[in-house]
């Protein structure tokens, strides 16, 4: 169940109808109980579906008496706003699977949005880091001196050895290494948990900043997080993970527009596959799913061989010169 009702979330409402206010609530009910959503689905599903609020609200209609005619025309306003096709994508899934559930609850007695047709999406390349640019970080982390020093370096050891998500980095309870694990029990999405292998060197980084991790309790002698704050949540934010990773990108001569958490996590993939690692292993490592998102990363290796051959093979870019050139031909005597 949502921890809140929906007049308390942050994220911008419309002015809904009680009855539209009444659905939008027995939806994110059904995500958070039935489907195990984050907080931060539920405010993203509650953002996405009153942006379509609004948009009916001007054409004197409303979620409650949608009907197909009026979400196509808002699939296509967002088209005409330059959204890009990724993010009305992601609201025309929402709406999607907001009437599905309407329908199966017989809140309503048709579905809107059964006909509507997805938007063309390109497919993105993740944004990646070398190795070498990794191993940059790594270093300019290990020159910081003090508490914090060591925290950055066990931050970043975590992201890149594991794979994974900021959210569960930073919700990783200290139970998780208090006996040096040889793997690491991560919470993901849906509450599904997924068994990690931790590297020596991460290990290693771990205990040497619970040494110092009391630093970091603010007064109170107790935490359950490995990452503890004095912020509301308790534990560090991602957002705040994401500002110290920009400021060591900066400090490393990197650009801090290509350093993130989740390019750390392509990063961990890519590298992986770049060394042999199947397939499987890496999307169990990952927690996705469905294989298919883990193959993005089977397209980066694809894109980067095909760089190798153009940059550096003798008929690739360098050959193309002498490709271009007439071929002498023997004269006949």
């Amino acid at each position: 169940m949502p921890s809140h009702p929906l007049s308390d979330r942050k994220a911008p409402k419309p002015s809904l109808t009680p009855a539209d206010e009444r659905l939008l609530e027995a939806f994110l009910e059904m995500l958070a109980a039935e489907r195990g959503a984050a907080e931060n689905t539920l405010d993203s599903y509650l953002r996405d579906l009153s942006d379509c609020g609004r948009f009916l609200a001007s054409r004197d209609s409303e979620l409650e008496r949608a009907g197909s005619e009026d979400l196509r025309a808002y699939v296509a306003a967002l088209a005409a706003a330059g959204r890009s096709p990724r993010t009305a994508a992601r609201r025309l899934s929402a709406i999607r699977q907001f009437y599905r559930f309407l329908f199966a609850e017989d809140l309503r007695g048709d579905d809107p949005a059964a006909g509507l047709d997805a938007p063309r999406r390109g497919r993105s390349l993740p944004k990646l880091l070398s190795e070498a640019e990794v191993d940059l970080l790594l270093q300019t982390a290990r020159e910081r001196q003090g508490p914090e020093g060591v925290r950055l370096l066990a931050l970043l050891e975590l992201l890149y050895a594991t794979g994974m998500r900021v959210s569960e980095l930073v919700c990783l309870p200290l139970d998780a290494v208090a006996r040096d694990p040889m793997v690491l029990i991560v919470r993901g999405k849906g509450a599904r948990e997924r068994l990690v292998p931790l590297s020596e060197p991460a290990r290693a980084v771990v205990a040497q900043f619970i040494g110092v991790r009391e630093r970091f309790l603010g007064g109170s002698t107790d935490s359950r997080w490995l990452f503890p704050s004095r912020g509301a949540s308790g534990h560090l934010t991602r957002h705040r993970v994401g500002q110290l990773l920009k400021e060591l990108a900066r400090e490393a001569g990197i650009d801090p527009a290509r350093v993130s958490p989740h390019v750390l996590r392509h990063a961990f993939a890519s590298h992986l596959l770049d060394h042999g690692a199947d397939l499987r292993s890496v999307q169990k490592m990952l927690g996705h799913a469905d294989i298919s998102t883990t193959q993005i990363y089977t397209h980066v290796l694809d894109e980067r061989l095909k760089a190798l051959v153009r940059d550096h093979h003798p008929l690739g870019r360098a050959g193309s010169a002498r490709a271009r050139k007439p071929v002498a031909t023997a004269k006949r005597g």
